[in-house]
């Protein structure tokens, strides 16, 4: 009985008919869900021919046939290469966008066009933040694909995605924020309130596990995107306190969990969508975390605190090189929204 390839390294099938070359090597690829799907790297006269391709593509990351390399190939390559040097939210923004890529996927790269990378982005038939992710990521793979000399002209240049609209940022109103404290106790209500209370992005709560709450000293810490926000301190308002802990109580390995796992996005959306239409309002996280800034500014916290509850580098150099501010003073600003 022969052996079986170990996940994810690939498998050689033979394809029907009269072929010079039958074998064709396939790859799993998965997208921003972990679905799995096979696609072809090259094919092969014979099986042992087809296997010492499977087995080269598995070993050797930057060792490929630059004349037959394909878009699925050279985004896994990519993937174990470039992507890690790229920030987490960024990583999967351009996964996502991968998967609206699968015409393509067994098409030599070298000889893809900018209309097939044009046709990818406009019929996603999504918004504009997915098609510039498509975007961005046929920038990346060509960047990578003329480094390792696939190609020599980068078409993703002269690809397009709709403008990004600008968008007007409000804060919560004191009487949506006053609405969400009258169903306090309704599903999901509180992780809104958490949001406006802490100032944390979207990912960054959704992130976040029991683990990074100090229990003690009552704060959570944690954060991406910047070197300032990464693992920044953020004390916990007394108002939401109780709730923080009833999560932590609830056992999962995530703050915010559902059915005991980690909340994606998009079933986030989900729930926060659920809890505004019960106030009447249309807002977004990010206008929680404006909100939670907005509110601080307004009651007269110190800027330097503020900057770093919402991992802000600090405008004020002289500050941010002298004067730094103790656990005390960071729950005295945050205490100072009613």
């Amino acid at each position: 009985m022969s052996k079986r390839n170990p996940n994810g390294y690939g498998c050689v099938t033979k394809l029907s008919g009269k072929r010079s070359r039958p074998y064709v090597v396939k790859v799993t690829v998965y997208d921003a869900e972990g679905n799995a799907k096979q696609a072809p790297v090259g094919y092969a006269p014979t099986k042992t021919e087809a296997l010492i391709l499977l087995a080269q593509y598995n070993n050797s990351p930057w060792e490929i046939d630059r004349e037959k390399v394909t878009l699925a190939v050279l985004y896994q390559r990519w993937l174990k290469i470039k992507a890690p040097k790229l920030g987490t939210s960024t990583q999967s923004s351009l996964k996502s966008a991968f998967k609206h890529c699968s015409k393509y996927y067994g098409l030599k790269y070298r000889s893809l066009k900018a209309y097939q990378m044009q046709d990818c982005i406009d019929s996603c038939g999504k918004g504009y933040s997915t098609q510039w992710a498509i975007k961005n990521l046929f920038g990346h793979l060509d960047r990578f694909a003329f480094e390792m000399n696939i190609i020599d002209k980068m078409y993703s240049q002269i690809t397009t995605a709709p403008p990004i609209p600008d968008t007007k940022r409000e804060p919560f109103t004191v009487e949506q924020v006053d609405a969400l404290w009258k169903i306090a106790d309704q599903e999901w209500t509180d992780t809104v309130l958490i949001y406006i209370y802490t100032g944390f992005r979207l990912t960054e709560l959704l992130n976040m596990k029991t683990e990074q709450v100090n229990t003690d000293e009552k704060y959570l810490q944690g954060g991406v995107k910047t070197a300032s926000g990464k693992s920044r301190i953020v004390p916990i308002h007394s108002r939401i306190w109780p709730y923080i802990e009833k999560r932590i109580q609830q056992g999962d390995p995530y703050l915010f969990s559902y059915q005991g796992k980690k909340l994606s996005q998009s079933k986030y959306y989900e729930f926060w969508n659920s809890v505004m239409e019960k106030i009447g309002a249309n807002k977004t996280p990010h206008e929680a975390r404006h909100t939670f800034e907005t509110n601080l500014d307004n009651a007269g916290g110190n800027r330097k605190c503020i900057d770093l509850l919402m991992g802000h580098k600090s405008k004020d150099v002289g500050n941010r090189v002298y004067n730094h501010k103790t656990l005390k003073q960071l729950r005295e600003t945050v205490e100072l929204l009613r």
